[in-house]
C-alpha cells in the first residue's frame, strides 16, 4: 500500500492489501467507457467480491448541460444520497477500482478525498486483481445496508470555474494540463468534443501517460514528468473532456507527492461549448 499522510490509507492500494483487508473497506466498481459500453454489464460479468457498482453518470454527476459539460457536480445533497444508498458513509474507507488504469475511478477517489472521506484506487486495477487472484471475479447482486453520508459543500480550493481556468491559462504563475489523449489535444476531428482543440496555453499531460500497463508509474517517474511542465513550482489546474480523466492526473500529483492541483470540472466539454471561448490547435 501506498500511504497518503497521518492515516497511512491510500491514494493506492494494491491487490494484495486489499484481498486482506477487504472486510474493513468499501469496494466500488467505477467502470465506464466513452465508446458507449455500459460499466454496470461490465460490473454484472463479474466483479471484485463485495463491491458495488458506481455509476458515473448518475452517481458522480449531474444532468450534462452547456455550461457544467458532460459531467457537472452532482449537489451535495444528491451525492450524499448516492453514497448512503451505496453503503458510503462519513466514517468509510473507501477503495475505488476500473479496468482502465485508475482513469475513471480515480473522479470517485477524488470526490470523497475532496470532503475528507477516506478512499483510494486500486492500483492497476481488474488486471492487478485477476492476476493475484485469478478466477475470483463474482457475478453475484452483493447486499448492504445504507449508511449516514452528512451532506458536505464542494470545497471551492479544490476545483476551478471557467473562468478562473482563463484567467490562470495566461498566467505564468499557473499550469494548465490538458489529460486528454494527444490526438484531441491536437484538434484531430473525432465524435465527443464539441470542437476540435485544447485551450490556449494549456499543456498536454495525457492520463494513459501516467501507467505502465495498468498501474501507476512510480513516485519518482511521475514527479520528473509533471516537473517538465512546472507542476512543482507553479499552480496546477486539470481539466479532460468532462472532469473525469483530468482526476487521474490529480492522483498522479498526490501519488508523486507534490501539492494537490484543481479540477475544472465542465473541462472541455463547457469549453468547447462556449463558442466566445478560444481554442487552440497543434
Amino acid at each position: 500500500m501506498t500511504g497518503d499522510g497521518e492515516s497511512g490509507f491510500g491514494p493506492l492500494v494494491e491487490a494484495q492489501w486489499l484481498a486482506a483487508n477487504a472486510d474493513s473497506v468499501v469496494i466500488a466498481d467505477v467502470r465506464w467507457y466513452l465508446d458507449g459500453r455500459s460499466g454496470r454489464d461490465a460490473y454484472s460479468s463479474g466483479h471484485i467480491t463485495g463491491a458495488r457498482f458506481v455509476d458515473l453518470d448518475s452517481d458522480l454527476s449531474a444532468p450534462p448541460d452547456t455550461s457544467g459539460g458532460r459531467h457537472p457536480l452532482p449537489s451535495p445533497q444528491d451525492f450524499a444520497k448516492a453514497m448512503s444508498r451505496l453503503g458510503i458513509g462519513d466514517d468509510c474507507r473507501v477503495v475505488a477500482y476500473d479496468d482502465s488504469g485508475g482513469i475513471t475511478a480515480a473522479r470517485l477517489w477524488w470526490m470523497l478525498d475532496c470532503l475528507g472521506v477516506a478512499a483510494a484506487v486500486l492500483d492497476g486495477g481488474l488486471d492487478s486483481w485477476r492476476a493475484a487472484h485469478p478466477g475470483s471475479l463474482q457475478n453475484d447482486s452483493p447486499q448492504w445496508q445504507p449508511r449516514k453520508f452528512t451532506p458536505r459543500q464542494w470545497p471551492q480550493e479544490r476545483f476551478a470555474g471557467i473562468a478562473e481556468v482563463d484567467s490562470a491559462s495566461r498566467d505564468d504563475s499557473f499550469v494548465v494540463i490538458d489529460a486528454r489523449a494527444h490526438e484531441r489535444y491536437r484538434g484531430e476531428p473525432n465524435a465527443v468534443d464539441p470542437r476540435f482543440g485544447h485551450i490556449p496555453g494549456a499543456v498536454s499531460m495525457p492520463a494513459t501517460a501516467n501507467l505502465r500497463g495498468s498501474k501507476l508509474l512510480p513516485a519518482d517517474e511521475l514527479r520528473r514528468r509533471y516537473n517538465e511542465v512546472g507542476a512543482a513550482d507553479r499552480r496546477v489546474i486539470a481539466y479532460c473532456g468532462s472532469g473525469v480523466s483530468a482526476c487521474h492526473d490529480l492522483l498522479a500529483l498526490r501519488h508523486a507527492g507534490l501539492a494537490d492541483g484543481r479540477l475544472f470540472v465542465g473541462s472541455w466539454s463547457a469549453w468547447g461549448a462556449d463558442p466566445d471561448r478560444p481554442v487552440a490547435t497543434a
